[in-house]
């Protein structure tokens, strides 16, 4: 399932949606300021690009990834795991979009709390 389902995410949006994260983080790292957030942007991407077969998990981070969180949580993060959350549910409305529901689960942890966060 984990191929398939990666080849249909792709065909179906996934690669459009990496390519603007991996843009996004290329903006982030003009400034020196926005290096980690633009890191965290590319390890989005990467998850993004092939969610099927992955997981994440949230919550081994240290002071500077709590500062790092808390920064990007107040600016773009909430937003960010709300669009997803949103997604998940009209995914989930159908039967055979509920994989790419739960895809969508998955992005919106990461999209909350991307500082320390582990993806395997």
């Amino acid at each position: 399932m984990g191929c398939l389902g990666n080849i249909v995410w792709i065909v179906f949006g996934g690669l459009i949606s990496a390519v603007m994260w991996l843009l996004c983080g290329l903006l982030c790292c003009v400034t020196v300021v926005g290096i980690p957030f633009g890191l965290q942007c590319f390890k989005i991407a990467g998850l993004v690009l092939a969610p099927f077969g992955r997981d994440v998990q949230v919550g081994e981070f240290g002071a500077g990834g709590l500062i790092g969180n808390v920064i990007w949580l107040i600016v773009l993060g909430w937003e960010l795991a709300l669009s997803h959350l949103v997604f998940a549910a009209l995914f989930c409305v159908t039967i055979v979009g509920i994989p790419f529901g739960l895809q969508h689960i998955k992005l919106a942890k990461l999209a909350l709390l991307p500082f320390g966060a582990r993806i395997y």
